[in-house]
């Protein structure tokens, strides 16, 4: 999960591709088979001590020799060929011979490397690595990426008489200097001006994060409130972006009294916090207070991503003391059993924990520049080479988007905690064993949390895995899994989440065992989805209907935030979300 575990340096990459196509000779050997082969992917293979079947790569290579044979005799005909890919959608890219063959010449090259790579024979997270290596080089290898082989870029810069690449040099310049790619007009938005706006105040704070709570816009609430905790990774806004999309506004619509931790961004000062610190000094003095303020007795708990695997650990350490604080708990895109984390993989292996623990483990900093950065590289045609394109070989500004302004705003991590993180669940798996971990003097067993789940997964999510989610459906409220529930949202790790009811856009699916009967145990992921219903439009309605079932008797609405003992200290969204890591 750090940008320097084995990445690729993309302005390094760039370069050196920028040079080769600038050789012609290099055109004709980009076109060759030997070349595309041989050197990394033979060192991967070599290093990684995987290997490719000769009969397999012989078909490969037979078939890529056939589809190149007739791609050369179209060329020569003067035939177009067809671009299916929309980096090639534009119509430059048609309307210029030579730019469609290199194209299409790139995808053919792309298509065989991949092919290889899934090919190879290996353990499955050596050949997760192996094929993540390989796709990191051929989204980079796109001719779409440099000037002297994008028609767009090299049309625009006709029309505008150089005007484009000056604007795009600067831009470029302007990115070095700040030390990361612009996705956004970050001019365009301001944190408690146009995003994170929810009305509300902080009630209390300490050194590792406030807690808000929020106006409520109803006359009445349920008696149990919602106490909100999201990862430490992001900032927590991206729950309440903008009032059309906020889910922090559409849960104290429907009645909700809501509180929120906001974490602190952290400096040197935290430098040495730990997991434990997180998750005492955090997750449990959050439902403390909540309780205090509220007068319940219990919470319905709510965690978004490693927020949720932090208040679950909370829930499943306040079990060991004697406490079941939490009437019910809902988990967005978590992960308790890290069985199955998909691409994120490639960045653990005792290597590169070891390397971390290091460096950080006896404390420091992880940069949130350098988390940003990976996590773009899981998605780098959308993430980083559309907007090389864009921004400096066309010399376009980003426009303005909420979404993409709150993924720039990043987060640093303390090197304990993070150390920790990584080797006890991403390495080791140790959090869903019972007993096998400690954490605040107390024995970790998520199965001894009792309350009811709701667990929401994102079907096209690469950073937790849909059935990644579902697989906390098998640890959580064993004695009681009727009263759990999973749904499943169309889309990613962000939009899939973040989906207003309003807009009703997407769909999501359900796999509710029928009334009257006993469920004996969580279906298999696989059974789960074969037997699931779709329905049109967003989940929040149903996990509304969850907290409001969990949620008491209404009561009349607080007049006022905190109490006499945790009084109002600032308006939301507070201090802390409005410090950058850069």
């Amino acid at each position: 999960m750090d940008a320097q575990m084995n990445m690729p340096d993309h302005q390094t990459m760039a370069s050196a591709w920028m040079h080769q196509f600038s050789d012609p000779a290099a055109w004709q050997a980009f076109f060759k088979v030997p070349a595309m082969d041989a050197g990394p992917m033979a060192s991967m293979l070599k290093d990684s001590g995987a290997h490719l079947n000769p009969d397999a790569l012989e078909a490969l290579r037979n078939d890529y020799l056939q589809k190149a044979g007739l791609l050369w005799q179209d060329f020569l005909s003067g035939k177009t060929p067809a671009l299916n890919d929309r980096r090639f959608s534009s119509p430059e890219w048609q309307s210029h011979p030579m730019a469609a063959f290199s194209a299409a010449s790139y995808l053919l090259n792309a298509a065989f490397l991949t092919a290889m790579a899934d090919a190879v024979e290996a353990p499955p997270r050596e050949h997760q690595k192996i094929r993540f290596a390989v796709q990191q080089m051929v989204d980079a290898m796109s001719p779409a990426n440099f000037l002297a082989t994008n028609p767009e870029a090299q049309q625009k810069l006709i029309e505008t008489k150089g005007e484009s690449l000056t604007k795009g040099l600067a831009n470029m310049l302007h990115d070095m200097q700040k030390g990361r790619i612009s996705q956004s007009d970050e001019s365009a938005f301001e944190v408690g001006r146009n995003v994170a706006t929810s009305p509300g105040d902080v009630v209390f704070e300490n050194e590792l994060f406030q807690l808000i709570q929020y106006k409520p816009v109803t006359a009445t609430v349920h008696q149990v409130p919602l106490l909100m905790v999201p990862p430490c990774i992001n900032k927590f806004y991206i729950l309440d972006l903008q009032p059309e999309n906020s889910l922090v506004r559409y849960a104290v619509e429907q009645g909700n009294t809501v509180f929120l931790v906001s974490w602190r961004n952290p400096d040197k000062a935290l430098a040495g916090t730990t997991w434990d610190d997180y998750v005492e000094t955090g997750a449990i003095k959050a439902i403390e207070v909540t309780r205090a303020i509220s007068g319940a007795a219990k919470v319905n708990a709510f965690g978004f991503c490693v927020g949720g695997t932090i208040v679950s650990t909370a829930l499943a350490v306040l079990a060991a003391r004697g406490e079941q604080p939490a009437a019910s708990l809902t988990l967005l895109t978590t992960l308790l059993d890290f069985e199955s984390t998909g691409v994120l993989e490639v960045f653990v292996d005792e290597t590169q924990v070891a390397l971390r623990e290091q460096t950080l483990g006896g404390g420091g900093l992880m940069p949130g520049r350098d988390l940003a950065t990976t996590f773009s590289a899981l998605r780098p045609n959308d993430l980083v080479w559309n907007y090389v394109q864009s921004n400096y070989l066309k010399g376009n500004e980003p426009p303005a988007f909420d979404l993409l302004y709150w993924n720039a705003d990043s987060t640093n991590l303390p090197g304990p905690m993070f150390c920790w993180y990584l080797r006890n669940t991403y390495l080791e798996n140790s959090l869903k064993v019972p007993g096998k971990l400690t954490v605040a003097g107390a024995a970790v067993d998520l199965g001894s949390i009792d309350a009811p789940v709701f667990v929401y997964g994102s079907k096209e999510d690469h950073i937790v895995p849909w059935n990644a989610a579902y697989a906390s459906t098998a640890l959580l409220n064993p004695a009681k899994p009727k009263a759990n529930r999973f749904v499943l949202g169309a889309s990613g790790h962000i939009a899939g989440v973040i989906n207003p009811a309003s807009k009703k856009k997407r769909s999501y699916w359900t796999n509710d065992a029928p009334k009257g009967k006993t469920a004996k145990k969580p279906l298999s992921a696989d059974a789960w989805i074969s037997g699931a219903t779709e329905h049109a439009g967003s989940w929040w309605p149903e996990w509304a209907a969850f907290l409001a079932e969990h949620g008491g008797k209404d009561v009349k609405a607080p007049a006022k935030p905190g109490n006499t003992r945790y009084k109002a200290v600032e308006p939301a969204p507070g201090r802390y979300v409005k410090v950058r890591a850069d």
